[in-house]
């Protein structure tokens, strides 16, 4: 079950919330605010996983709410104001709903955080991840992935018979969400998918007649999963 509260200075946006939470068996809204510093006050005592936060408040808006809190929690953004999507999805924000927005868009919203705490939950048994790319959370799957390359500040992500996916994101972040058993760093530029590879020779991997060096400092681990 995730524990979740709302804060948005309008109470009938609050009671929407509050009706549509009321229909699913995963979420449980605990409380709802219209000021926000009583919710932050709630917060340090009462940690959650998931945050419904309206962006334009004149108390405090939702960005700068969402910067001051301390535990790390999943946050889905509920606005009329459509100008704030690209700062919001910049804070990581599992979905943005602009309002009025019906039940079935705010049920693919809490979808969202349902499969991400799930994953969060089981990692050793994940067979996907959620990667931030078009301003929204793409699904990933583990067998779909080739390898992963580092472009600049983004990453590319190249997919088995589909259009590839370019993230913005480091390659330790990218290390730590993939499971080891199954993806191994093999240069500072790539992470491949250890059952893609088809050959290894002379220090380059091939998946899929694409070749990947393998870098200096990464060639003993290489050794402890390939016999070369």
């Amino acid at each position: 079950m995730i524990k979740a509260i709302a804060i948005d200075d309008e109470p009938l946006a609050l009671n929407v919330i509050e009706t549509f939470c009321a229909e699913l068996d995963y979420i449980d809204l605990q409380k709802t605010f219209t000021e926000p510093n009583e919710a932050l006050k709630y917060l340090k005592k009462f940690p959650v996983d998931l945050l419904f936060l309206d962006i334009h408040m004149p108390a405090l808006t939702g960005i700068d709410f969402y910067k001051r809190i301390e535990q790390k929690t999943m946050v889905i953004f509920c606005t009329a104001h459509g100008q704030y999507a690209v700062e919001g999805f910049n804070l990581n924000a599992l979905d943005y709903l602009l309002k009025p927005f019906d039940f079935d868009r705010f049920k693919v919203a809490t979808e969202k955080a349902h499969d991400y705490s799930n994953l969060q939950s089981n990692p050793k048994e994940i067979e996907h991840i959620f990667i931030r790319a078009d301003y929204s959370l793409q699904k990933i799957m583990l067998q779909d992935i080739m390898y992963i390359e580092a472009l600049d500040d983004y990453l590319k992500i190249h997919l088995h018979n589909q259009k590839n996916i370019v993230a913005r994101m480091t390659m330790k972040t990218m290390t730590e969400k993939l499971p080891s058993n199954q993806f191994i760093r093999v240069h500072r530029s790539f992470i491949i998918s250890i059952n893609k590879v088809s050959s290894i020779k002379n220090k380059v991997i091939t998946i899929n007649n694409c070749r990947i060096p393998v870098g200096n400092s990464y060639e003993s681990e290489i050794l402890k999963h390939f016999s070369v």
